[in-house]
């Protein structure tokens, strides 16, 4: 038996807890989470940085990094004309293309840069995908896209979908809607936090030699995640242009 000054110190401990701390900066009047920012804006910058070094003095036959961001934008493309089809692809490419890179970098960011090593007053440094605010945001900017593409395509007879191919399946068509952003950002913030955590436990544990290939295959895992996304949303894209 344990005296009872254990379990009522065991019960602060627990009350006191807190999940997912964050280092908050007030902007305007509003409070946002600091060290997300730093991290997306560094990756802002290291995408600014490869168009850049791409696009300067740029030749008809692709040299270094010109050769790279070619070689980039034509994997894009192919993703989006996959989905979309060749007739409205070239409208979406940009917004696919957007969300990759940025997906992509964000995930890189977070499995190659040592953010433990910087310490901040209240939460760390990580991939700004590991922060489901980030996550919410890009599958409700997808959501935005998708209807966009309908009502631009269609009009109001956009919402005719609802009631097809039967009015029975309204609410299922309806609850659908719901289910997709909740999918998107759940499916990537839940993939980028529990590689974060192995990595972060076998640290702990094992320094040094086992965590290495546990990193190389969050690597591979955050530039699969960049992928499913994207292929994703231009998927639901193409299905409100049918």
């Amino acid at each position: 038996m344990y005296p009872d000054n254990f379990y009522s110190s065991t019960f602060t401990l627990l009350a006191e807890a807190e999940v997912g701390k964050h280092f908050y900066w007030n902007i305007a009047g509003f409070l946002v989470h600091g060290q997300v920012l730093v991290v997306i804006w560094l990756v802002f910058a290291i995408l600014l940085i490869f168009a850049l070094l791409g696009t300067k003095g740029a030749d008809r036959i692709p040299h270094s990094w010109q050769n790279f961001m070619e070689a980039t934008l034509d994997y894009i493309t192919d993703v989006a004309r996959d989905q979309i089809g060749e007739s409205f692809y070239r409208e979406w490419l940009p917004f696919i293309g957007t969300l990759f890179l940025f997906i992509f970098g964000c995930n890189w960011a977070g499995a190659i840069i040592p953010w433990k090593l910087i310490q901040l007053p209240e939460g760390e440094l990580a991939a700004p995908t590991n922060d489901i605010n980030t996550t919410v945001a890009l599958a409700l900017l997808t959501s935005l896209a998708y209807f966009y593409a309908g009502l631009s395509k269609k009009g109001l007879g956009y919402f005719k979908r609802y009631i097809q191919p039967i009015p029975l399946l309204l609410p299922i068509n309806i609850l659908e809607d719901f289910t997709k952003p909740l999918s998107l950002s759940f499916r990537l913030f839940g993939n980028v936090l529990a590689d974060e955590l192995t990595v972060t436990v076998l640290t702990s544990l094992v320094p040094l030699v086992i965590p290495l290939p546990i990193m190389l295959l969050g690597i591979f895992a955050g530039s699969v995640q960049a992928l499913i996304f994207s292929t994703l949303a231009a998927a639901y894209i193409a299905e409100a242009l049918e």
